[in-house]
């Protein structure tokens, strides 16, 4: 089990589209920096063909610092805590860049 990290855009880097085909069942997905924009509507389509049992999330403040609202129910809103926490969880993280 792995939890992927991506802080880029899709406009700004390739990463998102390389970690999506790279998950796996029970791998979990997070969302941090400007990655969060890719959890505005316009991306849903995206996210549509992930495993069963893949998780999303993504860090509470840098959607607030960015002024994002009404994201992507599928992606779960988290806290630094719950970051430190889900690092702590899986057995690596990768940082898709």
């Amino acid at each position: 089990m792995t939890l992927h990290t991506i802080n880029k855009t899709p406009a700004e880097s390739g990463a998102l589209k390389d970690c999506l085909s790279a998950l796996s069942e029970g791998d979990a997905l997070i969302l941090i920096e400007n990655a969060v924009y890719a959890a505005m509507p316009a991306y849903a389509e995206l996210f549509t063909r992930l495993p069963g049992s893949v998780q999303g999330y993504l860090l509470d403040a840098d959607a607030q610092a960015r002024g994002l609202q009404d994201l992507n129910p599928d992606f779960r809103v988290i806290d630094y805590d719950g970051f430190v926490e889900l690092s702590c969880r899986y057995q690596k993280v990768v940082s898709w860049f």
